[in-house]
């Protein structure tokens, strides 16, 4: 029986982007090795701020036709202290993200095996969390201007775009989501009570949708209110569905309520697979790190492993996770979870798992 073979576009991008993505790539080879049943055809992508400095672009004109030719994005950061953010997020990231209509970011929150949270009383295994964020539309929807610039007078407007279609399709992904883990738990995050419009239409929508999964218990929740929870009372919090901005928040919160934003996944979905999705930890570039060799690649070995899940190999995705779970509980950190591994050390201890682990059932 011949592989499967999956091509993957792996853009490492800026900061500890190159250095994590690298880490990642050889974690899913070996991986691929030790798995037997498929393989990987990689393509890596010189794109970023570098290649804006040296082309005056983030990425090549037709760089969505080069990516859809691709199965998967591997993504690891973008951002430059010395360029704006209209140009290295909009030019690269979020030209991707909604050049493919990447509509639904999902991310997972879990306290690893030997992670401590900074929250009192948490172990691993009481938070264990999913959230859905709106990625298209919303308050990063691009839409508004400013006028009179360098005046007094000068006046600046940002429009949150929220359609019934996108409200809707997001709110079933989450509820898909919600009825496919044990608790079947959703909460609807808005902020209803001082947004008349927008947030009240999520809510209706909610309310709509909820009516075709009657196995999911669903509740609202306040965005101030979800902060606040995620500290206090983080065991009631199950599935949650939110905002692009909302989501975006609360999900760093959710990443530093696990132990670091360096342990934080998250996928870039389309559901349809009419274009490739795109994977990347949540850590961001960390210029203040970069080259320093102490980046922590466990979110990208994690987002991996959602890769894997999208590619249909649930086997592999498993493996990994144990393999990452099992070099934590060893106390292989570094610095940002109080250990002092560097990255190639978290890296070979992940690989040494993977070598030497059954391969569990799909």
């Amino acid at each position: 029986m011949s592989k499967r073979v999956h091509r993957i576009a792996a853009i490492p991008a800026d900061g500890i982007g190159k250095e994590v993505i690298p880490a990642g790539l050889r974690v899913l080879e070996a991986l691929a090795e030790r798995d037997g049943g498929f393989s990987l055809e990689v393509e890596t992508l010189p794109w970023g701020s570098d290649y804006y400095r040296a082309k005056g672009e983030m990425m090549p004109e037709d760089g969505l036709e080069t990516l859809r030719g691709f199965d998967a994005i591997y993504f690891g950061a973008v951002g430059d202290p010395d360029l704006p953010d209209s140009i290295t997020l909009w030019g690269l990231r979020l030209k991707i993200c909604q050049g493919f209509d990447q509509y639904a970011n999902i991310r997972p929150t879990r306290v690893l095996p030997g992670l401590t949270s900074p929250l009192r009383a948490v172990e691993p295994g009481d938070i264990d969390w999913v959230i859905v964020r709106e990625n298209s539309e919303g308050e990063y929807a691009g839409h508004g201007g400013r006028a009179h610039r360098g005046h007094p007078e000068e006046v600046a407007t940002e429009t949150a775009i929220f359609t019934r279609a996108g409200v809707e399709r997001i709110m079933r992904v989450a509820f898909d989501i919600a009825r496919g883990r044990p608790r079947k738990l959703l909460t609807v995050v808005t902020k209803s009570n001082a947004q008349r419009h927008g947030m009240v239409m999520w809510d209706d929508i909610a309310a709509l949708v909820a009516k075709d999964y009657p196995d999911v218990t669903w509740e609202k929740e306040l965005v101030d209110a979800m902060a606040a929870r995620m500290v206090r009372k983080p065991a009631s919090i199950d599935t949650v569905v939110a905002t692009n901005l909302h989501a975006d928040i609360l999900s760093d919160l959710a990443g530093a309520v696990a132990g670091s934003l360096g342990v934080a996944p998250t996928a870039n979905l389309d559901p349809s697979r009419r274009a490739p999705s795109m994977f990347e930890p949540i850590h961001g570039s960390a210029f203040d790190i970069m080259g320093k060799g102490i980046a922590n690649p466990v979110a990208t070995f994690w987002t991996g492993a959602m890769m894997l899940e999208q590619l249909g190999e649930p086997a592999a995705a498993k493996a990994l996770i144990a393999a990452v779970e099992r070099v934590c509980a060893d106390g292989v950190f570094t610095a940002d979870l109080g250990g002092t591994a560097d990255t190639e050390t978290v890296t070979r201890a992940v690989i040494a798992a993977i070598e030497g682990a059954n391969m569990p059932a799909a």
